[in-house]
């Protein structure tokens, strides 16, 4: 019941690929990660609609708590904990400050209002 929609998914990103005319740029091949990537034949499955080597891919430079962020699952979290750091140093990242500043708590009822 998962292969189909994997195959399903990986053909919509090499069509997407062939359209946007990148697909001819990628020599070294297809980097996945995330957790569903850990499944076991995904690896194989994109290296047989992509043709070309693909791999899994865990969080790098990544210092502290490496034993437990070493894992492709918490590859986008940790980008965009990275991402946004990186932000705050160039002084791109937003600060919400005073009294019409929403709290902690109120952006996350507001994020969980939306998602359901």
């Amino acid at each position: 019941m998962v292969e189909p929609r994997y195959e399903e998914l990986f053909t919509l990103v090499q069509s997407e690929l062939r359209r946007s005319g990148f697909e001819d740029m990628i020599p070294a091949g297809i980097v996945i990660t995330g957790g569903s990537s850990t499944m076991e034949g995904v690896v194989e499955l994109a290296e047989e609609i992509f043709h070309m080597p693909v791999r899994l891919a865990c969080p790098q430079a990544v210092s502290g708590m490496t034993e437990v962020v070493n894992n492709p699952i918490y590859a986008t979290g940790v980008g965009l904990l990275i991402h946004g750091f990186r932000q705050m140093d160039l002084g791109r990242a937003p600060v919400l400050k005073g009294e019409d500043a929403p709290s902690l708590f109120e952006r996350m009822k507001a994020w969980f209002t939306g998602q359901f």
